[in-house]
């Protein structure tokens, strides 16, 4: 079992609780997620955190940017992330929509706790993510 935490965020991974192995968490908030769930939150991260670094360079000191990435979930559901920021620091949102008679989640952390948890999930062992994204 892995539990990792800071200052306005958690992570959980626990391979033994099947259904849903991986906890997520902000300030005054946590939920489970499934497998597929956190894997695509995971490889998303994953890819707004390069897209990101990519663009750091280019961005003057009081340049703002949002960075958008969504992905379905089978069945019937899907997943958007959101980066908001600049050069420097960032803060991280999601919306997750499962398929129907699932339950439907939304998250955020603020600047300071989303580069702590980008870093914890996307090196986070146990958590597979999806289209072979590697952090």
């Amino acid at each position: 079992m892995l539990v990792q935490e800071g200052e306005g965020w958690r992570l959980v991974v626990d391979p033994a609780r099947h259904a849903f192995p991986v906890l997520i968490g902000g300030s005054h908030w946590a939920a489970e997620l499934a497998p597929e769930e956190a894997g695509a939150l995971r490889s998303g991260i994953g890819r707004l955190l390069d897209q990101h670094r990519a663009l750091v360079d280019a961005l003057l000191e009081e340049e703002a940017i949002t960075l958008e990435f969504e992905t379905a979930l089978e069945p019937d559901g899907g997943l958007w992330l959101e980066l908001e920021g600049s050069r420097r620091d960032f803060a991280l949102r999601f919306v997750l929509q499962p398929p129907p008679g699932r339950r439907a989640l939304e998250g955020a952390w603020p600047v300071g706790a989303s580069a702590a948890f980008a870093a914890a999930i996307t090196q986070a062992e146990g958590i597979v993510g999806r289209g072979g994204h590697a952090p």
